[in-house]
């Protein structure tokens, strides 16, 4: 190993977890070979331009590309035979049973197997770590996989991420934890020296356990998370029938520490390629081994009705009458948002997705906007919805605005001006970025997610 860098790391896969880590690990002043199948990708990556968009990757792919601190090969064999520790960062997409389809991380496994001949026959174990998200017993699997093909020396661990879309290079190098699932002294000192830096810089916990813990921790983690946005959801829908205030009530349960206020915000239900996902299986997981999670399910059908939630406020707006075949025909709806949350162009199992589908099902036609997701939403609707350049651009002429991804830039809109191109002063805020009190005062007809009452009364 050289000198100038403190360990040589693999990372297997170039999507948004293996990017993020190849930059992060880099950035930490490790050597790093990215490793991907796809050519395509992979010429891209070379110019320093990220496949995906996340503030702050590009940057520093280009940086660390240009030290030499980060390369990107499509050889595995180019970087295994130094590598102190090699990360799986490959796609784990749900099955048609919800259980998560491992057939990508155990062939990795399988190709890491083969290529371990090149390693010296004296070196050290190499530290193999599951980053993908993995159910239980997952590094078992990928352990058998790879001692099927070698009899180099190895290990297996599990180190789940804990990444959020839109400010993941800030939680990979500034973690509150880092989990690390191992059996060995070996491996928990590898992954020290890999983390080290960043739990020095930010005070977080290191946190080592068994692999099965720490694969379960990852699932339970979100799905403490997407139980928390249905819990609050579930509260704002009550608080519209009884005349209640969700702001009020958010302050006033997320004041108690035992609770505290994250994850307390209402809006149109979570999405994204992580708790849907993971939920599915880990309720998988509970039912595999006659253990159904109750309270799991009841979250997942909850966020199923919270997505409708807004197309449900429209239909009752206009009074769609149930027996009409397209009760919105003539009408247009301005859509702002489309990623499933702001910072990112992700729109896997994003609300706007459902509500495009629920406005054209009954006839409206659709103007859409959104600062980063449009491209993803051009390759999958195409002209099923008509595209804006500017959020005001996607107002001229509408019946109505309607907001679905809380992108700063909404917020601080110019109302006046929005109110002057919409041919009706009618909101539905899905995602509450304005108040309602102010909004009544200017003439706006004004739905929102759980605020019925302002006060003072």
């Amino acid at each position: 190993m050289s000198e100038r860098y403190k360990m040589e790391v693999l990372v297997i896969g170039t999507g948004y977890v293996g990017l993020v880590a190849a930059a992060g690990f880099a950035e930490a002043g490790h050597r790093v070979l990215g490793i991907d199948t796809d050519e395509a990708k992979i010429a891209k990556i070379r110019r320093g331009v990220s496949p995906i968009y996340e503030p702050g990757l590009d940057e520093l792919l280009a940086r660390h590309q240009a030290s030499g601190a980060l390369k990107f090969s499509m050889d595995l064999k180019d970087g295994i035979a130094t590598a102190d520790a090699a990360f799986i960062c490959v796609g784990t997409p749900q099955g048609e049973d919800g259980s998560a389809d491992l057939q990508y991380v155990l062939a990795v496994g399988s190709a890491i197997g083969s290529a371990m001949a090149a390693r010296p026959a004296d070196a050290r174990p190499l530290v193999v770590v599951d980053k993908s998200t993995v159910p239980v017993g997952t590094a078992a699997r990928v352990h058998a996989a790879i001692a099927a093909r070698t009899d180099r020396a190895f290990e297996v661990v599990s180190n789940p991420e804990f990444l959020r879309e839109g400010c993941a290079i800030d939680d990979f190098v500034r973690p509150d934890r880092v989990v690390v699932g191992c059996r060995t002294d070996h491996a928990a000192e590898v992954m020290k020296g890999l983390y080290g830096k960043f739990l020095e810089a930010s005070g977080g916990q290191w946190l080592r356990m068994d692999p099965p813990s720490a694969e379960l921790t990852k699932y339970a983690a979100n799905a403490m998370l997407a139980l928390r946005i249905s819990f609050i959801n579930e509260i704002a829908g009550l608080c519209e029938k009884v005349g209640a205030n969700v702001d009020f009530v958010r302050q006033g349960i997320g004041s108690d520490h035992r609770i505290g206020k994250h994850f307390l915000n209402p809006g149109p239900g979570f999405g994204g390629s992580c708790f849907p996902k993971d939920l599915q299986a880990l309720l998988k997981v509970g039912r595999e081994n006659a253990h159904p999670l109750r309270a799991l399910e009841a979250t997942v059908e909850a966020n199923r009705h919270q997505k409708q939630v807004l197309a449900m406020k429209v239909r009752a707006h206009y009074g769609c009458a149930s027996g009409s075949p397209a009760p919105l025909a003539g009408r247009k709806f301005a859509l702002w948002g489309l990623a499933f949350k702001a910072h990112t162009d992700d729109i896997r199992e994003a609300m706007a997705m459902e509500l495009i589908d629920s406005l054209t099902s009954l006839g409206a036609k659709v103007v859409v906007h959104d600062f980063e997701a449009m491209p993803n939403v051009k390759a999958k609707l195409g002209d099923r919805v008509d595209y804006a350049q500017d959020p005001l651009e996607a107002c001229a002429g509408a019946d109505a605005l309607l907001i679905a991804t809380e992108w700063p830039q909404y917020a601080s809109a110019d109302l006046g001006k929005v109110a002057g191109l919409l041919k009706a002063k009618v909101m539905f805020d899905g995602r509450n970025l304005f108040q309602p009190e102010a909004m009544a005062a200017d003439g706006w007809t004004y739905h929102s997610i759980g605020r019925v009452s302002s006060y003072p009364v």
